[in-house]
């Protein structure tokens, strides 16, 4: 692998898309492929073993910049939900919304077949699955004192390393949010405020789980993107839209109805323009 862009350039895109992952409904993954990033990482990652120094060092400045984003933004995401929760949901609603015609693009759909009916279908019942799981599941042990310096359990270190791998999903395909998914996790709150208060080491189950799962499944989603994208983009299609069912918050009344508006609005236009960019 050749080093294709300089230091500052992958660490400020890493930082971008960093920030990105905090917002829920915006894909890490899209704003990659926005910023000319997107398929150095997919090279980096499945090229580990490969060409190691190379890989280490773009993976590191990526990441580095990615921990600069998300720190930067954590508190402010925070924040923001927990004064304008409303208002807030629906700009969230707008932007998994603003995905789909990229992921339409690039599933490529020209007449109906079995496929466009069922994948999509698959992926719905995928959302409302996970959605099914017990509330704080892989929760346990992140809002508190950090892992390694509590009490070690092996079941809550299993349960957020199994959160973590099924984050990884996230991080590899464009047009699926890890925000999103977090949320559907109910790991959202939990690990905004981790990182918002710095406990990073309450952190590592779930971030070992998502390394390790990308490490091992990035060379299969990459082969299966390019060999087959149409039922890889239209299953994904299906995940969006049973995540907007998730994310809905219920109708808004007085003033918050006209603002949640204009936040579903200004949310859509916001990704719906980028991912033109994307292709």
């Amino acid at each position: 692998m050749k080093k294709k862009q300089s230091w500052w350039q992958i660490f400020a895109k890493g930082a971008a898309v960093g920030g990105t992952m905090t917002v829920p409904g915006v894909s890490g993954g899209t704003m990659a492929m926005i910023l000319g990033i997107y398929g150095d990482l997919i090279e980096a990652v499945g090229g580990i073993f490969r060409h190691f120094p190379e890989s280490l060092y773009f993976l590191a400045l990526f990441a580095a910049g990615g921990l600069t984003g998300i720190t930067l933004l954590a508190r402010v995401v925070l924040s923001l939900l927990e004064r304008f929760p409303m208002v807030v949901s629906y700009f969230f609603l707008g932007t998994v919304a603003g995905g789909i015609p990229l992921i339409c693009r690039k599933a490529g759909v020209k007449k109906m077949t079995w496929q466009a009916l069922v994948l999509p279908l698959l992926g719905l019942f995928i959302v409302y699955a996970l959605a099914a799981l017990p509330e704080g599941l892989f929760a346990a042990g992140l809002s508190g004192s950090d892992t390694l310096t509590g009490s070690f359990s092996p079941r809550l270190f299993l349960l957020q390393f199994l959160g973590g791998c099924i984050l990884a999903i996230a991080l590899i395909l464009p047009g699926i949010s890890v925000s999103q998914m977090l949320l559907m996790l109910g790991l959202y709150e939990p690990v905004m405020t981790a990182v918002g208060q710095l406990h990073l080491l309450s952190l590592l189950p779930l971030g070992l789980g998502a390394v390790l799962c990308t490490l091992l499944t990035t060379r299969l989603l990459g082969s299966a993107l390019e060999r087959r994208p149409q039922p890889v983009y239209l299953l994904i299609l299906g995940f969006i839209l049973g995540s907007l069912g998730e994310l809905y918050p219920g109708l808004p009344g007085g003033w918050d109805l006209l603002f949640s508006a204009l936040a579903a609005a200004a949310g859509y236009q916001l990704l719906s323009g980028l991912s033109q960019k994307a292709g």
